[in-house]
């Protein structure tokens, strides 16, 4: 795996840094390259996800916390320059490989520095019972791009104000409850972060290679379609019915526009993670009856779990035809 480094030391915003991802994936040879990187205090929330649910607008502006979204799905996380991000491109397009070869290879270099890590749920690494790092996938001309975070000394009660709707008793429990939840590394062990991150240099690599001007240039061509207002704040029409709950693929809304009970609109927001175009699946229920026979025709000879990851048939038509909406 080779190690991409940037020309310079300075710190560019997020955005930059999703950017890279798509572009060493668009542009360089098929192999597999790794990079870390640190940002200013920043929010980072899913594909899927709408804005107004997942930040904490007013405290984000008014401490000074940029925000963007990404192209992956997953939850919204909170990054700071003591959380080390981890972003991985590579040629092959598996989902099992995504979740399970990579992650353990991230295991196994954490466990190298003597932490003893292991991987939990779809997406996290988890260390004594509580999450250390949390990861996303989305698929670039037929690569996978992986990014994640990696809690080093991360100020948690930020984060929660950061994520958490303005509400005080939200804000205090979520406090609460985060700590409970996840840990940093430094209250593990004694390494510094720059003596942490060559270790996972060393662990997870065996080659360099540093990006041109040029490199930074196309960089920033792709960094615009992040900074795009309709990009970070969505397009997001009103629905008349909305189906929401936890199914194993995630956490799943779906936003239903009737029309004499005919589906004329619909929308899925959440943390999954998309395999292939959401259209997909979501244009088979234009334009048919809001029954759950219906839908089950639509769905005749389609796997859900091909578009979104671990999607289940039977648990997105039990949540979409609950009898009253979660």
């Amino acid at each position: 795996m080779k190690y991409v480094n940037y020309p310079d030391n300075q710190t560019r915003r997020l955005s930059f840094y999703l950017a890279t991802e798509e572009y060493l994936a668009l542009h360089y040879p098929d192999d597999e390259y790794f990079f870390m990187w640190q940002v200013k205090p920043t929010v980072i929330f899913g594909r899927n996800q709408l804005i107004e649910n997942e930040v904490n607008l007013d405290y984000v502006k008014s401490n000074h916390i940029e925000y963007y979204r990404r192209k992956s799905g997953g939850g919204c996380v909170y990054s700071d320059p003591s959380n080390i991000m981890f972003s991985f491109v590579t040629p092959t397009f598996a989902k099992d490989f995504v979740f399970h070869e990579y992650l353990s290879r991230v295991v196994k270099a954490l466990q190298s520095v003597g932490i003893d890590a292991y991987v939990s749920g779809r997406n996290d690494i988890m260390l004594k019972g509580q999450k250390i790092s949390g990861n996303a996938f989305y698929r670039v001309a037929n690569k996978s791009v992986v990014h994640g975070t990696m809690l080093y000394n991360t100020d948690l009660s930020v984060m929660v104000k950061a994520i958490t709707p303005n509400n005080e008793k939200l804000i205090s429990k979520g406090i609460e409850s985060v700590r409970q939840r996840v840990t940093n590394l430094k209250d593990h062990f004694d390494m510094d972060i720059d003596t942490f991150k060559r270790r996972m240099k060393e662990e997870l690599s065996d080659a360099d290679l540093t990006l041109t001007p040029e490199d930074l240039d196309g960089i920033a061509e792709i960094e615009k379609t992040y900074l795009n207002p309709d990009f970070i704040y969505g397009k997001n029409p009103k629905y008349a019915l909305i189906r929401k709950g936890r199914a194993e693929a995630g956490t799943l809304e779906f936003s239903i526009e009737l029309k004499n009970n005919i589906v004329k609109k619909i929308n899925l927001l959440g943390d999954y993670f998309l395999l292939s175009d959401l259209d997909e699946l979501l244009n088979k229920f234009l334009n048919v009856a809001f029954t759950r026979a219906d839908f089950e025709r639509a769905l005749a000879d389609f796997d859900p779990s091909q578009i979104v990851f671990q999607l289940n048939q039977k648990q997105m038509l039990d949540l979409l035809f609950q009898s009253t909406p979660l």
